[in-house]
């Protein structure tokens, strides 16, 4: 294959590493434009992912196993909808979805859906004082929570959040703060020049800075015959873990 950066160009081998990462930014750029992650439910609701990001995350619940998964940002709730089945199947654990407006439409199916008794609906906005509050009231001690943020992702916006959200996260636990690719996005036809600087992972860089207990860990994988270093996937950088406490597995 040839690759073009500027005013050079060279061939790659199409079965290599390199090439699967060329070929991944295109298809991810594209893919977004033409919204492929728009084309799959999970369980009956929309959820608005990319397949590799829906497993990578899976696999994370699954090691960290928290009590409690607060989620910003619940659309037609088709990720509320994913973590309480893996929390069924687990036997543990629940989810707090926020947003600043939940339509009846999707209420009423999240709220008559088969996993409904794992998913507590706050609606609000995700940086107004009184709804972290009502967050926080639904927290018991010694509870272990994981946050997931997936609302607004303006950078003012992600960086409140992470401020906000990062103070319930208990040490060995997780941050995940999605849609980073949005950064890459700003010269598609969808896409805004503004988006270069304005997206989650400016705001993940500003508060790593201020936060060392934090730092950027992708989940463990305890599964891999490949060569393969980086992911398909529009989550770069995206999974902040609180230090202080390994992961544990069962």
């Amino acid at each position: 294959m040839m690759c073009e950066a500027g005013d050079t160009s060279r061939t790659l081998p199409l079965y290599s590493d390199e090439a699967f990462e060329l070929l991944s930014q295109q298809w991810l750029k594209v893919g977004w434009n033409q919204k492929h992650p728009y084309r799959f439910t999970w369980l009956g609701r929309p959820i608005i992912q990319l397949p590799e990001d829906i497993v990578r995350i899976q696999e994370l619940l699954y090691q960290v196993r928290p009590d409690v998964l607060i989620e910003t940002g619940v659309a037609h709730g088709g990720s509320l909808i994913l973590y309480a089945s893996l929390f069924q199947v687990m036997g543990q654990g629940r989810v707090i979805g926020i947003d600043i407006e939940i339509r009846p439409p999707n209420r009423r199916a999240i709220e008559q859906h088969e996993l409904a008794r794992f998913i507590t609906l706050i609606e609000g906005s995700s940086i107004d004082p009184g709804t972290v509050a009502r967050v926080r009231a639904l927290l018991a001690p010694g509870e272990r929570v994981l946050v997931v943020l997936d609302s607004c992702h303006y950078k003012d916006h992600v960086r409140s959040e992470l401020e906000l959200y990062g103070e319930l996260v208990t040490p060995g636990s997780y941050l995940v703060t999605t849609d980073g690719y949005m950064k890459y996005l700003a010269d598609v036809p969808r896409g805004h020049p503004d988006w270069a600087q304005n997206n989650p992972l400016s705001a993940i860089d500003e508060f790593l800075r201020v936060h060392p207990d934090f730092t950027v860990e992708p989940p463990p994988c305890p599964f891999s015959e490949s060569t393969l270093q980086t992911h398909c996937s529009y989550w770069p950088r995206a999974f902040l873990r609180r230090k202080s406490a390994p992961l544990t597995h069962g």
